[in-house]
């Protein structure tokens, strides 16, 4: 339990980071394409209390973390006015959708890099550090977070990708159907929270983990 409570320490605050720069990506592209209504709402900050939603952003992932079940949340939706975007308004919205997922494998992208930096630099401070001194365990804690950083992120992308609304994966796909599709989609859509709901109760999410760990091998050292 001693364990568990040291990850949520770590583990929580990381949390909240990558998913307000998830949130605030959204918030971000639809400013490019003409709608400033997230600015207007002050969602385009990495503040965290800005994006908090009680079940997605407090609930889930801290059960998650507590109980070693794979981490998932997601922050209150980014009001979004698309008939303020500039250009075609499918193409705009898949893309501000897009953006949420994308902004998350960046940062698995960098905290990767950090990991390697870190472990390049160790032979460099290895004759100034002594088991158990500070130094080691700002290292050790550094590579922790860095590590969990590249985990998470592909977590919260691959999980945003999900081709069900209201996940991010739902916009896009909406973005990509024929226009004759559209209506069939949307009647299906009714039932995305349930489907959702079953993946995650029989624990099919699980499965998603097998990207996520197969593509962090390749960014880890």
């Amino acid at each position: 339990m001693q364990n568990r409570l040291m990850e949520l320490l770590l583990f929580y605050p990381l949390f909240l980071f990558s998913l307000s720069f998830h949130e605030a990506a959204h918030g971000f592209m639809a400013e490019k394409f003409g709608d400033r209504t997230a600015r207007i709402f002050g969602r385009i900050t990495l503040n965290p209390l800005a994006h908090m939603d009680i079940v997605g952003t407090v609930m889930l992932p801290i059960f998650g973390i507590l109980t070693g079940a794979p981490v998932i949340g997601w922050g209150k939706p980014v009001p979004v006015d698309p008939s303020e975007f500039r250009g075609d308004v499918r193409r705009s919205s898949l893309w501000v959708a897009a953006f949420g997922p994308l902004s998350n494998f960046f940062l698995a992208v960098v905290f990767a890099i950090l990991v390697r930096l870190t472990y390049a630099a160790v032979p460099y401070i290895l004759p100034n550090l002594v088991p158990g001194g500070v130094l080691s365990s700002v290292i050790g804690i550094s590579l922790s977070i860095f590590e969990m950083g590249v985990i998470l992120n592909l977590v919260l992308g691959i999980f945003n990708m999900i081709p069900l609304p209201p996940l991010d994966g739902g916009t896009v796909l909406r973005g990509i159907l024929p226009v004759a599709s559209l209506r069939g989609y949307d009647k299906f859509s009714r039932y995305s929270f349930f489907i959702l709901l079953a993946l995650f109760v029989s624990g099919l999410l699980r499965y998603m983990l097998i990207p996520v760990f197969f593509v962090a091998n390749y960014l880890l050292p």
